[in-house]
């Protein structure tokens, strides 16, 4: 299969941990720890996506924390409302290009408006070294 026909559903993520906003902050961060991630979607009751929570976000934990005894709190105060996703369907070639304007290492993937995956640069590298050797 060319690149150019290869699409972010066939190269994504789809099996998440995910976060729900009111997961404490210091058990998310364990969690990136733990899966050596550097992000997950935040999804409310229904499994709509409601925001991200990245290392860079959990950063501003470590200063907090510096100033008072006890850090925390929902992972809804720290994560990003204004999410960037990417559709399923968009092509590798598309999404690789995308990649190369933004500084965002990791998409959600949407399909029909569902958090369905998620997408990073590693995943795009990994489509092109998998269809390079078709």
């Amino acid at each position: 299969m060319p690149i150019k026909s290869a699409t972010v559903k066939n190269f994504m993520s789809g099996n998440l941990i995910k976060f729900h906003p009111d997961t404490d902050v210091m058990d998310a961060i364990h969690t990136l720890v733990k899966h050596r991630i550097s992000g997950a979607p935040v999804v409310d009751d229904r499994g709509n996506l409601v925001g991200m929570l990245s290392e860079f976000d959990c950063m501003k934990v470590v200063l907090a924390s510096s100033y008072h005894d006890v850090p925390g709190g929902p992972v809804a105060d720290l994560m990003v409302t204004d999410v960037e996703t990417v559709d399923a369907g968009m092509s590798i070639a598309d999404l690789a290009e995308q990649f190369m304007t933004s500084k965002l290492r990791r998409y959600p993937v949407l399909s029909d408006n569902r958090l369905v995956g998620q997408i990073s640069r590693r995943d795009v590298l990994r489509a092109l070294v998998e269809l390079s050797r078709s």
